[in-house]
């Protein structure tokens, strides 16, 4: 594994540790922060100090997730901050608290919204745990985001992880209502002290995976780019930072942290992490 290095144009912010849903699955639930950091992230205007040094380290593409970055009370503003840095702005959400009203505020700053999506089908979503007190969102209740998002320009994606409970699945309606410009394709990642509890509930083998992905990715027929990412190609791919504003990585099967980066300053965290361009590559993470 390289030392991070040139070539890594995105950063991934997961701003904020608490989650609506309950995926079994979750590879980001930071649950093994020692006790006395248990926090939901950052204060405030640290986070936001933090948004803008990340903004000012070179990195061309900030990507904020959680937990369910819409929970945070400030995530607007960490958008508009990035926006203001000139940088393409990105979030990852599970969709449930996004609004006609919530797009509007955010007045053009949001260029790319990632909506997690594994299934439509109720009792599947509910064996995944990605519901809200026991109530799943429906395809309708997906369509409408994605079509709210589309009226505004903001480019869609579609996140989908497969797992033992929706590995057989056609998505392919879905996905062609939806009309995103890009579904990125998980295989559920095992990562230790994040989702041991549940994760052997979910591992499927790459042929599996392999499977699913044959299986919907005629989409490509009509403009959707579809791009898988198995296990190997998802570890130690991504430059990320938790909750409590430290760099980490996923190389040895479970997250090594830097030292905190307002304490250090970006460059001395990111020496303490792992990431090969080369894997950021091929899985087509250098694009605007």
């Amino acid at each position: 594994m390289l030392p991070v290095r040139d070539g890594v144009t995105t950063v991934n912010y997961h701003l904020w540790k608490p989650c609506n849903m309950g995926c079994g699955y979750c590879f980001a639930t930071f649950e093994e922060t020692p006790t006395p950091l248990r926090a939901r992230s950052l204060y405030r205007d640290d986070s936001i100090e933090l948004t803008r040094l990340l903004c000012g380290a070179g990195f061309l593409k900030i990507n904020f997730a959680g937990g369910e970055p819409t929970l945070c009370p400030w995530i607007s503003d960490s958008i508009r901050m990035a926006k203001s840095h000139r940088l393409t702005t990105s979030i990852v959400t599970n969709g449930s608290r996004v609004t006609a009203k919530w797009l509007d505020d955010l007045d053009g700053c949001l260029d790319i919204l990632a909506l997690s999506v594994d299934s439509v089908d109720s009792a599947t979503q509910r064996s995944i745990g990605r519901v809200v007190a026991d109530d799943p969102m429906s395809a309708d209740d997906y369509l409408s985001v994605c079509s709210e998002v589309r009226k505004r320009g903001i480019r869609l994606k579609v996140n989908t992880v497969v797992s033992r409970f929706n590995k057989d699945e056609d998505f392919r309606p879905f996905i062609i209502s939806a009309g995103p410009e890009r579904w990125k394709i998980f295989q559920a990642l095992p990562v230790q002290y994040q989702n041991d509890a549940r994760i052997d509930e979910f591992t499927i083998t790459v042929d599996d995976f392999e499977r699913y992905v044959q299986r919907n990715s005629s989409v490509r027929e009509i403009g959707v780019k579809v791009v898988p990412e198995s296990n190997d190609l998802m570890t130690g791919s991504y430059i990320m930072v938790d909750p409590l504003g430290r760099f980490y990585d996923n190389v040895n099967g479970r997250h090594t942290y830097s030292h905190p980066i307002l304490q250090v300053g970006v460059e001395d965290a990111l020496s303490n992490v792992s990431v090969s361009p080369d894997r950021f590559e091929e899985r087509g993470g250098n694009y605007e």
